[in-house]
């Protein structure tokens, strides 16, 4: 197993730069080939017009059209320019959808994606399409996705990996769609926090995980964390820096997207604030 189809979503040229950045950087170590998607947003809200202006209506629609078109392009020219002296193998292609209805053309090519590499969706400077996307990925695409944080990712991420592991369906996902880069890994730590004192693991807290994944040649330490800080996330982040990690394999909400948004939780918190790249699945 290993990712051989990568797929990255640009919806602005000017924050390109570094998102390609780093999906070249795995395309080349994974010898994969990359797709990028350029994808310029409609912003237009027909429905909001009021009676007397409904005359204008198809003058407005055909100038936010043309400037989505627009946008479209210099997206389009500024990956090109970056792409073309890559050894890597790439195409490119663009596409423009309405606000609210990004879903659909991302879920139908992350469905033919073994990885999805996208922006932090979450958080100040974030755009919402952004969100759509991600989530595009990980539940119409039914792809792993990688989120990076804001910058420029060091392109030899993923050397030192720790995993996030609460026994869940959701972790384990993440965990068979992140094996490729376990096995690439240097170090790689499997984190517990506070695990139940009456689960299943309760003797031997990732124990069952460890034996898994040593089997597919990936070596393991297992760190069992008690909770000392508010939040789970908080505790992952300052793991993540004790430990000089750089890559977070997590599973992707554990409970219903609904309830999360309303209630937040570790996985909205972590592509919020995680300082690494965050490999994540459903």
């Amino acid at each position: 197993m290993a990712y051989k189809s990568i797929l990255t979503v640009v919806t602005a040229a000017k924050s390109a730069a570094a998102q390609i950045d780093a999906a070249v950087a795995l395309a080349r170590r994974e010898d994969a080939h990359l797709d990028v998607l350029c994808l310029s947003i409609d912003r237009t809200q027909s429905g909001y017009y009021y009676i007397g202006a409904a005359p204008m209506a198809p003058i407005v629609l055909q100038e936010t059209l043309q400037q989505a078109e627009k946008e479209a392009k210099a997206i389009e020219t500024a990956v090109r320019a970056q792409l073309a002296p890559e050894d890597i193998r790439w195409a490119v292609d663009t596409a423009i959808a309405q606000m609210g209805a990004v879903g659909p053309e991302v879920g139908r090519l992350a469905r033919f994606a073994d990885l999805v590499v996208v922006p932090q969706p979450y958080g100040a400077g974030s755009d919402s399409e952004q969100e759509q996307i991600l989530e595009s990925a990980l539940f119409d695409g039914r792809a792993a996705v990688m989120m990076l944080p804001p910058g420029k990712v060091d392109a030899d991420y993923g050397r030192r990996i720790v995993v996030a592991w609460n026994q869940s369906d959701q972790s384990m996902a993440a965990i068979r769609a992140a094996l490729p880069a376990l096995k690439a890994a240097s170090f790689v730590d499997v984190a517990v926090v506070a695990p139940p004192a009456h689960g299943p693991e309760r003797s031997d807290p990732g124990g069952m995980l460890s034996q898994f994944l040593s089997r597919h040649g990936i070596r393991t330490e297992v760190s069992v964390l008690a909770k000392t800080l508010p939040h789970v996330s908080d505790q992952l982040c300052r793991h993540i820096e004790d430990v000089n990690a750089d890559l977070l394999v997590m599973g992707a909400y554990g409970h219903s997207r609904f309830r999360e948004a309303i209630l937040g939780g570790t996985t909205l918190e972590m592509l919020e604030k995680s300082p690494v790249p965050v490999l994540t699945a459903h």
